[in-house]
């Protein structure tokens, strides 16, 4: 499992409700692209998760699945370089949330930042439902089905990922005291070899006796190396390292990805439900169009009128696109009206174009042959329960469900 890989593993998804745009684009892809360069990376396609608010309107789910796919491939994940998968073609997800859902205390889920929170804000729709306040312990699911040991979220997100830990520990500590725990613990150490056993007893008194928490990691590397022993043997030891029960779920950690800068057409964040987005593949000459008649300083009425760059939103972009070279022109030849409200789009425009440019060309590729779209997700999707099989039936295993 996760816990014991040298690469740690990565897990994120995105719930398909719409054309992914700009700020998905500088929040969420770019951070992947980067990421399956540096660990074992599962990207999957959130579409349980979408009924948790559009189960009225589940068409939008369908349609956006594939769409949401060909956005990722066209903007450089790689799907030689991670696992791309549909989560609902992954059932072993859905009956670990309903295990984890036995022992988890209803007042974790209530107390979820987002639980009220999206509530308030989505007041139009019906959200007192099961599904809803039970999503963030899918999302626990998700990342414990894989050994998920790293989650990258923004801050709003660390709450979801810290519920995950506690059930994570509650489960352990329910489940990882098998029968004769230190006996099968001192069995397994024997089978590593004389040489690898005394490595290992003397990072056990390492972390026990003397509190060296580097002991931890080094016996993670150690653990992963040795050919000889199940996986439920390394999970065992580790567990016996750290001192509690056998290691079954592995404890997430919140990976901070920088909050995404991208503002919208009106300088509030790029958001679908503000109307104010640049879909990533958005037709050349709609970009430009909204792009040219984006507002700017409201003080600024007439061309011969100084003007603020600090105020309008078409700065802000400048501070994503532009050069400190064209920023320079740009704050100079507004504040003393050298120039006017479109010369200074103009570069907007021209970077803007330059960088969908590419990701439209890989999308009409990927558009074109909706096949290999499909195949791709169906080998990740196949490629993602061999790993989310061994944690459920592992899960089975110490519950007492894998009678016959």
């Amino acid at each position: 499992m996760g816990g014991l890989n040298v690469n740690s593993r990565v897990l994120s998804g995105m719930r398909p409700t719409g054309c992914l745009h700009l700020g998905h684009y500088h929040g969420v892809l770019k951070n992947w692209v980067q990421l399956q360069q540096q660990f074992d990376c599962f990207f999957f396609v959130a579409d349980w998760h979408a009924l948790t608010t559009h189960y009225e309107d589940s068409g939008i789910i369908a349609d956006s699945v594939w769409g949401m796919v060909i956005d990722w491939l066209a903007a450089g994940v790689n799907p030689g370089s991670a696992r791309l998968f549909i989560q609902s073609h992954v059932p072993e997800h859905a009956e670990l949330h309903l295990l984890l859902s036995m022992v988890t205390p209803l007042g974790w889920l209530e107390r979820v930042p987002s639980y009220k929170d999206q509530q308030e804000r989505l007041r139009e729709r019906d959200l007192a439902t099961y599904g809803f306040l039970g999503y963030p312990l899918l999302q626990s699911a998700d990342i414990l089905i894989y050994g998920a040991d790293k989650v990258p979220v923004g801050e709003d997100q660390v709450a979801h990922v810290e519920l995950t830990r506690e059930v994570a520990r509650r489960f352990n500590h329910l489940y990882g005291r098998e029968p004769g725990y230190e006996e099968a613990a001192e069995a397994a150490i024997k089978k590593m070899g004389k040489k690898n056993a005394r490595l290992y007893r003397d990072l056990l008194k390492r972390y026990q006796e003397q509190g060296d928490h580097e002991a931890i990691g080094v016996a993670r590397a150690l653990l992963a190396e040795q050919q000889n022993l199940a996986m439920s043997d390394c999970e065992r030891l580790l567990g016996y390292l750290e001192g509690g029960g056998r290691m079954i779920l592995t404890e997430p950690e919140a990976l901070l990805t920088p909050a995404s800068r991208m503002p919208g057409l009106d300088g509030q964040k790029m958001s679908k439900s503000y109307g104010n987005t640049i879909t990533l593949r958005e037709n050349p000459e709609a970009v430009r169009e909204k792009l040219r008649t984006m507002p700017t300083d409201p003080a600024r009425v007439r061309r011969t009128d100084p003007g603020n760059p600090d105020v309008c939103p078409v700065w802000q972009l400048h501070c994503i696109y532009s050069g400190d070279e064209v920023k320079d022109w740009v704050r100079e030849g507004c504040t003393s009206a050298g120039i006017g409200c479109l010369d200074c789009k103009q570069p907007i425009i021209e970077s803007v174009l330059a960088e969908l440019l590419p990701i439209q060309e890989r999308a009409r590729e990927f558009e074109q042959d909706p096949g290999k779209v499909r195949a791709i997700t169906h080998e990740g999707s196949e490629a993602a329960r061999d790993v989310a099989r061994e944690t459920r039936d592992e899960v089975r295993q110490v519950m007492g469900l894998n009678y016959t």
